[in-house]
């Protein structure tokens, strides 16, 4: 986007006044592939029956079926995969390509049917993982232009691209090679600039963020970088998302500790809690190693909200194994947790498993839907426990559920992927303004989300 603005491009929200429309897909799970391939069949109507000119496909579903999106949509006209976004210019339009016919885009004009169906055993994994050594090592940087899609109090800052670890139900690798991370000035620079800008909360992001520095030789540099972020004039709060459970350092736990503007808030994805599931995994320790180390987090941090995520039915897994995952989130008391279904993803090791060890659809689901009752309950009764207390709120705007409520989130809520703090009483305020921050108490509490007044 901001290549784009760069070369004069005005950016729309809206596919109807779109002259060029990017789609920008993702390819980790069956059910997000199956979403970019509707949002790609979606946005390919524009072009027959509205005004736009040009569909550009970029992101991880072009790593993976680059030659099929080709084949089967005639309406795309250009593919970027995950390390060619420089070629954005010429994909729409506003500059000459700088490429041989064979380069990284290419003008399409085929029958389209069935990118949707399913593609087991299309590659082994062998080249798989010797497609990841040609994936350009494309990262970022404070000088890349941008345009703010977030609100503009808020903002994500990618420190790290890539991933080295051997989860055998992940091709993160695959698609977007190895771990590097960016230059520790150059994500300083960044977020001087947003918080001159007016951005108050930064939330670091990378798939896998605890790694960051460690191809550089920086030991604990996510702690490092926290420490400086967090003096930082101007910014209110700074988080991170997705660390590896085996990567968290007392020194982490400790700057986050110490650092006022540093969120008390932990995203640490487990994916399971049985050790025969989790070696099965290729990702080791198991529930009674996880509670030392949740124990461990929250007497260094005593207001420490911690998320994470499972995975259930993965190849393998009995209802014994299942059984101790429920057991142990019980133990654990986790004040946020997503739960994903299994499914098989073409070049992850998990994909060529016996399929003996394959747990049926209906079973994955069955599982699923007991994990999130279990804490739904949790969730409700933490939540109730909240009732009374005062927050720092962050004002987002009008709920979308009503104009008569607006929403906010608290240092304990991370942008888009936890509950909400639902505001019914401006107290003495004749209006809030999206943006700033005020104090709140909590009056309701729901499963997930809350009720304030402002104070």
């Amino acid at each position: 986007m901001g290549m784009l603005a760069g070369a004069g491009a005005e950016i729309t929200s809206s596919a109807e006044d779109a002259d060029v429309i990017v789609v920008n897909t993702c390819s980790f799970i069956e059910s997000a592939q199956q979403e970019s391939v509707n949002a790609i069949l979606e946005m390919a109507q524009h072009k027959q029956s509205g005004r736009a000119r040009k569909l550009v496909v970029a992101g991880c579903l072009v790593e993976r079926f680059r030659s099929e999106i080709q084949r089967d949509i005639p309406e795309v006209d250009a593919v970027l995969g995950t390390g060619e976004l420089e070629h954005i210019l010429a994909a729409a339009g506003l500059t000459a390509p700088r490429s041989a016919p064979n380069g990284p885009f290419t003008i399409l004009s085929s029958r389209s049917e069935g990118l949707a169906r399913e593609r087991a055993g299309r590659f082994s994994r062998e080249e798989w993982q010797g497609a990841v050594a040609d994936l350009p090592n494309y990262l970022y940087d404070e000088n890349t232009p941008r345009v703010l899609a977030t609100p503009h109090y808020t903002a994500y800052i990618k420190i790290a691209e890539g991933c080295d670890h051997p989860c055998t139900f992940c091709i993160i690798p695959q698609l977007r090679g190895k771990f590097r991370s960016r230059r520790f000035e150059s994500v300083i620079a960044e977020a001087e600039r947003l918080a001159r800008q007016g951005v108050q909360e930064i939330t670091l992001i990378g798939q896998d963020t605890t790694c960051y520095g460690e191809d550089f030789g920086l030991k604990d540099g996510l702690a490092a970088l926290l420490e400086r972020l967090g003096q930082l004039e101007g910014l209110r709060w700074v988080r991170f998302l997705y660390a590896y459970p085996n990567k968290i350092t007392g020194r982490l736990l400790d700057t986050i500790a110490a650092q006022p503007r540093v969120c008390s808030y932990m995203d640490v994805p487990l994916q399971h809690a049985s050790p025969a599931v989790l070696k099965r995994m290729k990702r080791g320790a198991g529930a009674d190693i996880f509670l030392g180390s949740i124990e461990k987090m929250r007497r260094t941090i005593p207001s420490l909200t911690l998320r994470t995520s499972f995975i259930v039915g993965f190849p393998g897994e009995t209802e014994q194994d299942f059984e101790q995952l429920c057991d142990f989130v019980r133990a654990a008391e986790f004040d946020w947790l997503g739960v994903f279904g299994y499914s098989d993803q073409e070049g992850a090791q998990s994909a060529e498993m016996a399929e003996g060890d394959k747990v049926a659809p209906r079973e994955i689901e069955r599982r699923r839907q007991k994990l999130m009752r279990i804490q739904q309950a949790i969730s409700r009764r933490k939540k109730k426990a909240l009732i009374g207390r005062e927050f720092d709120l962050l004002v987002e705007g009008p709920s979308e559920q009503t104009p008569l409520l607006w929403e906010g989130r608290t240092e304990m809520h991370a942008p888009e992927i936890d509950g909400k703090v639902l505001v019914n009483d401006f107290g003495e305020r004749e209006r809030l303004i999206p943006g700033e921050f005020v104090r709140c108490k909590i009056t309701e509490a729901h499963d997930y989300d809350l009720v304030a007044q402002i104070v």
